[in-house]
């Protein structure tokens, strides 16, 4: 089962070891009793001060149907809950990056330090498409130790790693391991399903800590393991440090995350696809549509072409694709080797923003029909880019349900597309409105939802 590295739950500080320096390996294996005896510990000493323990509070609300706790008195006694994460200092101004996860919900966040000083934080930006958030303590006019970071492209199957963090809330702790596997992208735990594989023991509460190669810089952040216990089995998974840069580089300054679009959908090669397209190896993309005066159309990408690399670098499947081109800036030039009708080819064009045509009016439906209560917008690629829905599905899109309303008792959810009612399609909202101005006996409406098509039926 793929859990998360949770945050720990806590009610205690974890304790830490010190920390600082290390000298850059060459990789080459042990030739000699004495190289086996070779130590990491100058390479901890330079790198564990720059991991911290996050701690986070939030509020569990007492449910709403017990009017006793609207009662400004008994509101005090609403549950409080505390958890346990790691992060990592990746500017000396006191930047931190850590899990998504680890911060999701919190009203009280503290990080700290290797040396055991507290700081109070604040959430510049989170990302749940890569799982990253990005934090700030008060340097008050401090440096502090920090980690650079390693181009994750650069590690190879059977390097040494080291993994640095607080688990189960024991103080601070560093495993040895090696990287098991590389673009890992069938593992679900985020939207941008690509991530470094190895055994160094990774458990609950590491999430968000330090996975560092042998010269003392970051190759990754931990994130998730393969446990069927909860505990280590040797099969964890960490976000790539290009992926991690990228994120930072973006939230830091308080700005929103904004994926670089590419204007086109595809899916993995499949030996039956490369059959048929005469290809010798079942790996890359085949590109199934692309948007209108996207950037992929007007570089030229065609229905039916196989995308093999970007820049360089191999793409064995959608997700490798995606993982890709994330990592670039807005603005960046990317260079795709495609396969096209048996010949390779080479097309280069710019990252773009995803445009919001047309835009979405968000506008809360009122009525009686099953969608009232509901908060939907007109799709556009920035809206199914924000939603993770595939920019070729047409109709209108559910940005929220309000509590009690009728959208909700019917099952309405966030990121539903409504494509037709009673049989007519309704592919902006204008279209929706006049529809649900209808008086039928029966409603009929199809959603798509996490790419399948479900019906909804409901008599008056």
């Amino acid at each position: 089962m793929l859990r998360f590295a949770p945050p720990f739950i806590a009610i205690f500080t974890a304790l830490w070891l010190a920390s600082p320096p290390a000298v850059a390996q060459q990789r080459v294996p042990p030739t000699s009793r004495a190289d086996v005896q070779l130590s990491f510990a100058p390479l901890v000493k330079k790198a564990a001060p720059a991991v911290v323990n996050v701690f986070t509070r939030k509020t569990i609300a007492a449910p709403r149907q017990f009017s006793l706790f609207d009662d400004p008195f008994f509101r005090r006694f609403a549950r409080r809950e505390s958890s346990l994460g790691s992060g990592v200092i990746v500017r000396s101004d006191g930047t931190i990056v850590t899990n998504h996860h680890v911060i999701e919900g919190a009203d009280e966040i503290k990080v700290v330090l290797a040396d055991r000083r507290e700081f109070a934080a604040t959430i510049l930006g989170s990302d749940a498409g890569s799982d990253l958030a990005v934090l700030k303590i008060d340097a008050r006019g401090e440096t502090f130790p920090f980690l650079e970071f390693h181009d994750s492209d650069d590690i190879e199957v059977g390097d040494l790693v080291l993994a640095i963090g607080n688990p189960f809330g024991v103080g601070q702790t560093v495993t040895s391991g090696i990287v098991s596997a590389l673009a890992r992208t069938q593992v679900g735990i985020s939207d941008l399903n690509f991530f470094i594989q190895t055994d160094a023991a990774i458990n609950p509460g590491n999430s968000g800590g330090a996975l560092i190669s042998l010269d003392g810089k970051l190759i990754g952040i931990n994130s998730a393991i393969y446990s069927q216990s909860g505990g280590s089995v040797g099969i964890g998974f960490a976000i790539p440090s290009n992926m991690v840069s990228n994120v930072v580089a973006n939230l830091s300054g308080g700005g929103k995350m904004v994926r670089p679009w590419l204007g086109m959908t595809g899916q993995p090669v499949t030996n039956e696809i490369a059959q048929q397209l005469g290809l010798r190896l079942p790996v890359g993309v085949v590109v199934e549509a692309v948007y209108p005066s996207g950037p992929a159309e007007r570089a030229g990408i065609r229905p039916g072409d196989v995308v093999r690399a970007v820049n360089g670098r191999d793409v064995t499947d959608i997700d490798a694709l995606r993982y890709r081109v994330a990592t670039h800036r807005i603005g960046d030039n990317v260079a795709f080797e495609i396969v096209r009708r048996g010949q390779p080819q080479n097309v280069n064009f710019s990252i773009e923003v995803p445009p919001e045509i047309p835009p979405r009016n968000a506008t809360e439906l009122s009525g009686t029909h099953p969608l009232e209560g509901a908060t939907v917008g007109n799709l556009s690629p920035a809206l199914a880019d924000e939603l993770g829905i595939d920019l070729t599905t047409r109709g209108v899109a559910v940005l929220q349900t309000r509590r009690g309303s009728a959208a909700q008792r019917y099952g309405f959810r966030s990121g539903d597309v409504v494509s037709d009612i009673n049989g007519a399609p309704v592919p902006d909202l204008p279209q929706l409105q006049r529809t649900l101005t209808q008086t039928p006996q029966r409603w009929r409406v199809t959603i798509l939802r996490g790419g399948k098509k479900l019906q909804l039926a409901i008599s008056r």
